[in-house]
């Protein structure tokens, strides 16, 4: 490991960068490098500004003069580890542990039991710490975890953190270190709280032999930075930090805090950020490696505060400073953190906790109050949804103080049921809007939340800007055209890229070369299917910035179906000779973890012969993470419970570059492909798409219609791929000014000939959207190499509250006027693109533009 700090700073480079500091003026890296080198009279000029800059957040939190703490209990709950972490003595070995008498885990009693102390003792918090998934390295780990049956440690930690809760009543804090997307899913529902420190952003750190975190694979500053984020996208209340004097330089250490300050910028999900000091333990490879001072703590507590702002929440941990808590105080913080009066810190082990009659003593000393807190901060709790899980507001209700979102002192935790909300399926709001979206519109162009749902605009924009560039194409338009024509699987990425660019005449070539693969692929017949689109409820909290379908629940166009609602709209359907049902809806946080095979059950009892197509890999994941379920079993019991087969939507482009600006908290690229892979694996197919025409470009499309090709070679479950071209009308990234006003007529061509093209042989049905492009615009997708008209649809509300102007509704023969403007014949066609049953045809002829009569379903 090499030491990277400068030489000190300059006497004038100090002066300017303490005066910006006093000033409030912004600073940079390198002034912020100046800062943490502050000592003595410098330190104390510094730490008086950033002591005015954590005043004025704790008088706009509405309790000035207070510093908090949580009451807390400590659970190891496995001290195994796959990282090499050169500092840590909380790891340790299986054989080890064997001879101290220790299992691989604390068994689920030894949990609890800690637990129910820590509750007679007036704690609230239960803190689980825990090396990073220790069974990837350690057969032991694994073994018991097998024999235990649990998937995984995660699995482990989600069991006890619901038993905590209601058989003690304390509010799990869970350590588990990174996490993924889907973890975060998973644990979300069972801890009002999350954390992982992000310690150092000194990528040569783990990078390099001899670095502290060499050999560490969590330790990757990449790898935390993105749990952090996916924190924010997921709404977890999420704690972090800095790590400081294992070998960082000073800008490394700024770096590391301006990256928390980005990240809290866009999300608004860090709730506390602890600076915490390097302390050399015996028997580790840092073991000769000087502490780091307390001014240096102090100093980086300072920066911290001017960069990270009057808002965020600064804790220093009081065991790890030496007594000096003036200093500390004076330097900005407002937490002292967790402190037990039962566990020891087993991280910092030789360091005990002050007793906290004590650390309030010491903080009147420094003029200010010690209060109890919960896990979860007070902002947090008055936020509400969706940072919280309903199934854990009543735990949290019973330890909070309604007045200031601290803890009720006085109150000693018990356990509660984790359960779902009473409600479950009961109908409410504007279940009619299927229909009155076509006749009243929609209430107004944005949810009451706008400004806070989808995170920080101004943010969003500055990240949106490079992506939103053009590339240069080179490539000869000519050579690619023939190329296209003579085989296309043979197309360069280039030549590609050159087509998806083409207009005038080379589009139109485009377009003729499409259409005559498409003849000769699946022939002239356009197809159709009789179906009926169910959205189940629109309550939704995900934050996608293109959707103008999702209400908050007390907005006025929000709505919930009944169980009863949804099968008597499916039965409406098979009376007028649908064949599928099509059922998504919004991530509602009440709807119980059993409610979308619930739903699909519903259908099936009541219409055994209807296709139930349903539920996008968003709502696969909620499902799976609601239930604690992996995406397989979920998937199996779905299947069991009657769905069969699931739409390819909540894919927009599987670019995680333009994923992040379109949505804060859909799934990512990868977990898309997952479900998608595992469903086609369980016999489950499904369709694909992909939503273009906003902040994306042409390459973006090119690794979409990659990506698809390469899943369908390697599963062959996509049945078609669907256009949708982006409605902007009432989109939120559109009316904050972000995304463009939705594709050209150029860009419809060119997608839909470049489909047939890209995805040729593998996926051969190209479906075009009535919906998005009216009768006209989707002839003209027929002409260039589109096949497939998709549904009749009878209601659509999602396209509709976006703002698109074609409608709700197309009948059979409106399909076939459609059919023939691109002087094609046309056809009717299940799902699966099989031959409708006899039965089924004469009931939708019979009843053939009559259906508008029939919706909706009276109550």
């Amino acid at each position: 490991m090499t030491d990277a700090q400068p030489g000190r700073p300059t006497e004038n480079a100090m002066r300017r960068a303490l005066k910006r500091a006093r000033d409030g003026v912004a600073l940079d890296t390198a002034e912020a490098a100046v800062l943490l080198q502050a000592r003595g009279e410098q330190l104390r000029d510094l730490s008086a500004s950033a002591a005015r800059v954590r005043d004025a957040g704790l008088e706009a939190a509405g309790r000035p003069g207070v510093i908090t703490y949580s009451r807390k209990v400590f659970i190891p709950l496995t001290r195994l580890c796959r990282d090499r972490c050169h500092y840590c003595t909380f790891v340790t070995v299986p054989g080890k542990l064997r001879r101290e008498g220790h299992g691989m885990y604390l068994s689920p009693d030894e949990v609890v039991e800690v637990a129910r102390q820590g509750a007679a003792l007036g704690c609230k918090e239960a803190l689980f710490t825990l090396g990073d998934r220790p069974e990837d390295r350690w057969p032991e780990a694994r073994e018991w975890l097998d024999a235990h049956g649990y998937d995984d440690t995660l699995a482990y930690v989600r069991a006890m953190a619901i038993r905590v809760l209601e058989e003690t009543g304390l509010l799990p804090h869970l350590n588990p270190g990174v996490m993924s997307w889907t973890d975060l899913q998973r644990l979300k529902p069972v801890a009002p709280s999350l954390g992982m420190m992000l310690e150092t952003t000194a990528t040569r750190l783990w990078s390099e032999p001899g670095g502290p975190h060499h050999g560490s694979p969590d330790k990757e500053p990449a790898v935390r930075l993105r749990v952090l984020e996916d924190a924010g996208r997921s709404n977890v209340p999420f704690t972090t930090g800095v790590l400081i004097g294992i070998g960082e330089s000073y800008e490394e250490r700024a770096d590391a805090l301006f990256q928390l300050r980005r990240i809290q910028r866009q999300y608004q999900s860090i709730q506390e950020v602890i600076v915490q000091n390097f302390r050399a333990k015996p028997d580790t490879a840092m073991r000769a490696m000087p502490d780091a001072e307390l001014e240096e703590l102090a100093a980086c507590i300072a920066v911290a505060r001017h960069i990270l702002g009057p808002a965020a929440r600064i804790q220093a941990p009081p065991n790890l400073v030496d007594s000096e808590y003036a200093l500390i105080v004076g330097a900005g913080i407002d937490d002292w953190g967790g402190v037990s009066p039962l566990t020891p810190d087993h991280v910092n082990p030789e360091r005990p906790w002050p007793h906290i009659d004590q650390l309030a003593e010491r903080t009147r000393e420094s003029g200010f109050e010690l209060r109890e807190r919960l896990t979860v901060y007070p902002e947090f709790i008055a936020r509400g949804e969706p940072w919280l899980d309903p199934r854990l507001l009543p735990h949290v209700r019973a330890l909070a103080d309604p007045a200031t979102g601290l803890a009720r002192e006085d109150a000693l935790p018990k356990g509660l049921p984790w359960q779902e909300p009473d409600e479950g399926f009961t109908a409410s709001g504007r279940t009619d809007l299927h229909r009155t979206i076509d006749t009243e519109g929609r209430t107004g162009d944005r949810r009451a939340d706008f400004d806070a749902v989808y995170g920080d605009w101004e943010a969003l924009r500055e990240q949106a800007a490079p992506g939103m560039v053009p590339q240069r194409i080179d490539s000869d338009v000519r050579e690619a055209l023939a190329q296209a024509a003579d085989d296309p699987t043979r197309l360069s990425d280039d030549q590609a890229l050159a087509l998806l660019h083409a207009d005038g005449p080379a589009l139109d070539a485009l377009c003729g070369i499409a259409d005559d693969l498409r003849r000769a692929t699946v022939g002239d017949e356009v197809t159709y299917i009789v179906t009926r689109n169910i959205n189940f409820t629109n309550v939704c909290y995900t934050g996608c910035r293109f959707c103008a379908f999702a209400q908050r629940r007390t907005d006025a166009d929000a709505y919930t179906l009944s169980l009863d609602q949804v099968a008597d709209r499916a039965a409406q359907a098979w009376e007028v000779g649908a064949t599928e049902v099509c059922m998504q809806g919004g991530i509602h946080p009440d709807l119980p973890g059993t409610a979308y095979f619930d739903i699909a059950r519903a259908v099936k009892e009541r219409v055994p012969g209807m296709h139930v197509h349903a539920f996008s890999p968003m709502e696969v994941v909620n499902g799976a993470s609601r239930t604690g379920l992996s995406i397989r079993d979920w998937l199996t019991a779905a299947k069991e419970a009657g769905l069969d087969s699931i739409p390819g939507t909540a894919a927009e482009i599987l670019d995680d570059e333009v994923r992040w600006v379109l949505t804060k908290g859909k799934l990512p690229a990868a977990d898309w492909i997952e479900v998608v892979k595992t469903a086609h694996e369980l016999g489950l197919r499904s369709s694909s798409t992909m939503m273009y025409g906003h902040v994306d470009q042409p390459r973006h499309w090119l690794g979409h219609f990659r990506t698809l090709a390469a899943i369908q070679q390697e599963t062959g479950g996509f049945t078609e791929f669907v256009t949708l071209p982006f409605i902007h009308t009432n989109a939120p990234v559109y009316l904050a000014g972000i995304a463009r006003p939705g594709p050209t007529t150029r860009d419809n061509r060119a997608v839909t000939a470049m489909a047939r093209v890209l995805l040729h042989p593998h996926i051969t049905n190209i479906q075009t959207s009535w919906v998005k492009l009216g009768a006209e615009g989707a002839a003209e997708m027929l002409r260039s190499g589109a096949n497939d008209l998709g549904g009749t649809l009878m209601e659509e509300t999602i396209s509709r509250m976006a703002g698109s102007r074609y409608g709700s509704y197309r009948s059979i023969e409106d399909l076939r006027a459609i059919a023939t403007l691109a002087g094609r014949p046309a056809k009717p066609r299940t799902t699966l693109y099989g031959e409708v049953p006899a039965e089924r045809v004469a009931a939708a002829e019979a009843s053939d533009g009559h259906l508008p009569e029939l919706l909706p379903l009276a109550d």
